[in-house]
């Protein structure tokens, strides 16, 4: 049984979260994020508006009729980000196809299968010699978009987390929340949460606090956990309101803004990927 004890004067080993640092602001920093949902959700909108950048430039979208018996398939985005001198290698998957055939069957054993392959891969990585330059490329989050015109989630939503919860960290989003009243999204939330725990999913859970963690941290976690499933809205235009530049929607009422925490989940959800969880979700 090991005993602690205090030096009685200076070691060095007290600069050791220094040489972590230094190593990883020099390596970067990896991620990857799979966004899965249907078609018209605004999936790329929301990708492009959480990192400030245009992943989809050359995407071309596909006509209703050649979607019919269209089968899911896998894209990849990769794009090197540096803010302040740390870089992020963020790849985004998408899943082009899901939910928009006439059967949607098996629209999920694509999905499965690319992440099965990538733990695979990193595994073998992992077992060899030159383990120093490995690239990660397991999924670390995906974001399931559900869509805010039914009742509560569809047959696909709930078999889709069911395949995944046990392989990668699910975080449920409600699309276009900018379709529904302050009302109407509380009521939304809780048939959604009611309805993943009557189906046994398991989506991520927020890691709990320890005591002696910042008062600003915990209550910052206690309000993410509160918001679950995230109510988002995407867009990439900036309008001028009040003489401020905002990023966010204009109706022929008002304007909708993206980062307002009173009209979005928007800042919540990218506070959590980015700034808070993205190494928990890892």
């Amino acid at each position: 049984m090991s005993e602690r004890i205090r030096t009685g004067g200076y070691v060095g080993f007290a600069d050791l979260p220094n040489q972590v640092h230094r190593k990883s602001v020099k390596k970067g920093f990896e991620f990857t994020l799979m966004v899965v949902g249907e078609s018209g959700l605004g999936k790329s909108t929301l990708v492009n508006s959480l990192f400030l950048t245009d992943l989809y430039a050359k995407r071309v979208n596909i006509p209703a009729i050649d979607r019919i018996n269209k089968t899911v398939t896998i894209e990849t985005n990769c794009v090197e980000i540096e803010e302040k001198g740390v870089r992020l290698r963020l790849t985004v998957v998408d899943t082009p196809g899901f939910g928009d055939a006439l059967n949607n069957d098996k629209c999920e054993e694509a999905i499965i299968s690319y992440i099965g392959n990538q733990y695979e891969a990193y595994l073998q990585d992992e077992s060899g010699l030159n383990r120093r330059n490995i690239v990660d490329n397991r999924v670390h989050c995906c974001l399931y978009f559900i869509s805010p015109y039914g009742r509560g989630l569809k047959p696909i939503d709930i078999k889709f987390m069911r395949s995944l919860h046990d392989k990668v960290n699910i975080v449920p989003v409600i699309a276009k929340a900018d379709t529904l009243t302050k009302g109407e999204i509380r009521s939304f939330k809780a048939r959604i949460l009611e309805e993943i725990e009557e189906a046994s999913i398991r989506i991520y859970q927020f890691p709990e606090c320890d005591s002696d963690e910042d008062e600003d941290f915990v209550e910052m976690n206690k309000d993410l956990k509160e918001s679950l499933p995230f109510a988002v809205i995407g867009s990439n235009t900036f309008i001028v309101k009040e003489g401020n530049r905002v990023i966010g929607r204009q109706y022929p009422w008002g304007v909708v803004e993206v980062e307002n925490p009173e009209h979005s989940d928007f800042a919540k959800l990218r506070n959590m990927l980015i700034r808070t969880h993205m190494q928990d979700l890892k």
